[in-house]
């Protein structure tokens, strides 16, 4: 076979410049969309910002709360472990995210513990049952990124709140049954009240808390810890 005729190397530049330009082509048209897509997604902000003089702008209330936790008994109710206590110090941050419902202010909530000290038996069968009267002290560290905060009559003096967080404990060693894991699962329900103390300052008085922490049976062995606890806070008001 010869060399190709100069009018095949002309088409075949042709076929890849096509190529090249359909690429590009099919470039600048996803580099259009998104560009769409983010203006779809920004427009309705930009409304609202317009419609919204910054003279008629308030601060979105926010509360950052210093707040310990001891546990005074335990049950079985979602969990088989028993025999342990729970204390807890760490800081809660309250959004008022979502308006209101029932009448409450509904806030974001999310909780750092770095301070966590699981009171256990230094033995327990896979149940989480003591097989041993020796205990230790087993410190931890806790987060919750996912919660709500439910407050009613939320400026006044005597505030009734309800919260609900989801996240994290986290071990040295295995707790609960030698069986289970260093990570678990954790689920705080609460009510209580707080008092003004001064305008930017409250004092939280936990009625009644449930803490719930288990593996979720990352393992086949799960024996998981329900207790009743006591709380107490200063809370801090954001912007005022």
């Amino acid at each position: 076979m010869g060399e190709p005729l100069p009018f095949d190397r002309v088409s075949e530049s042709s076929f890849a410049l096509g190529l090249s330009k359909r690429g590009f082509a099919g470039n600048r048209c996803r580099i259009f969309l998104s560009i769409l897509a983010a203006l779809c997604l920004l427009a309705p902000q930009l409304a609202r910002s317009q419609e919204t003089t910054p003279a008629a702008r308030q601060p979105v209330e926010a509360d950052i709360t210093i707040e310990g936790l001891a546990s005074y008994g335990h049950y079985k109710i979602f969990a088989s472990g028993s025999g342990c206590h729970l204390y807890t110090g760490g800081v809660e941050y309250d959004r008022h995210s979502w308006g209101r419902l029932l009448k409450a202010r509904m806030d974001y909530a999310a909780e750092f513990l770095p301070v966590v000290l699981l009171d256990a038996p230094v033995t327990q069968d896979i149940w989480g049952t003591p097989t041993t009267p020796d205990r230790h002290i087993v410190p931890g560290v806790g987060f919750s990124p996912i919660g709500f905060r439910m407050m009613w009559r939320d400026h006044k003096a005597v505030k009734p709140y309800l919260t609900a967080k989801g996240g994290m404990l986290l071990f040295p060693q295995k707790v609960l049954s030698q069986e289970s894991t260093y990570v678990n699962f954790s689920l705080q329900s609460a009510t209580g009240v707080e008092a003004r103390l001064t305008p930017r300052f409250d004092l939280r008085l936990g009625l009644f808390s449930d803490f719930h922490f288990s593996n979720s049976f990352i393992v086949p062995v799960n024996p998981g810890l329900d207790v009743m606890n006591a709380n107490l806070g200063i809370t801090y008001h954001l912007g005022k």
